[in-house]
């Protein structure tokens, strides 16, 4: 995404003006582990919208139908 900040310390974490996304792998299971955090609802779209993309990229089908463990 252009624009965006890239960090690598603790798995991948993008950010952007909308917020940003973090995936990581799971310390406790063999899952790969993303969160989000955006300051609108649109903006968060974007952000899952950018992040599977990414995923797909890779050959990755993301499932993101799980309930958010902070909301």
């Amino acid at each position: 995404e252009s624009g965006a900040k890239v960090s690598d310390t603790d798995g991948v974490r993008v950010s952007t003006e909308d917020g940003w996304w973090l995936l990581r792998a799971s310390n406790t299971q063999a899952v790969l582990v993303a969160r989000a955090e955006a300051s609108s609802e649109a903006g968060l779209g974007r952000l899952k919208s950018a992040l599977a993309a990414q995923l797909s990229a890779s050959g990755l089908a993301p499932d993101f139908s799980a309930p958010s463990a902070g909301h």
